[in-house]
């Protein structure tokens, strides 16, 4: 992809502290995820101090020993298919996110969205109640108790690999 002129993210293996800590100053912003993984299990996505980065790191290994480091960068999540060097399918991924009811608090909307995104995906695609989740509502200036205004929508994870 980078010889065809693509930018790709800084990458490096997660290592000592001094070795992340290192590479988080060097970025400023950074993905922490699971070398081999699916649907987003293990990853944390702009972790921007070095406790949330050891702590991603240590999630990250529940799924896989080997855990990677990539520069974050802002932007849309695309998801382009390339059979025979064509492009046959192309999607924008959008993180789970969550609509205020006025009534219900922001867990029982995450859980709500879960069943639902599970119903649709033959149990595929529920929204983890984890550390990742509970960061992306703290940092939007949430927490699992508070109820979300009507019709306010709230991203409750940051990648977008749910299904």
């Amino acid at each position: 992809l980078k010889a065809a002129g693509l930018r790709l993210p800084a990458q490096q293996k997660a290592g000592s502290a001094d070795d992340n800590l290192a590479f988080l100053e060097a970025h400023g912003q950074i993905v922490v995820k699971p070398l081999d993984g699916e649907q987003g299990q293990g990853v944390a996505v702009d972790l921007r101090t070095i406790d949330d980065v050891q702590s991603a790191i240590e999630q990250a290994r529940q799924f896989d020993t080997r855990v990677i480091l990539e520069s974050f960068h802002e932007g849309l999540d695309l998801r382009i298919v390339v059979i025979g060097f064509q492009v046959v399918a192309a999607a924008i991924r959008r993180p789970a996110e969550i609509i205020g009811d006025g009534r219900h608090t922001i867990k029982q909307l995450i859980e709500a969205q879960s069943r639902r995104r599970a119903a649709a995906t033959d149990g595929e695609s529920r929204i983890p109640m984890d550390q990742e989740t509970e960061r992306t509502v703290r940092e939007a200036g949430f927490d699992y108790a508070d109820i979300l205004p009507m019709d306010q929508r709230l991203a409750v994870r940051r990648a977008a690999n749910l299904h």
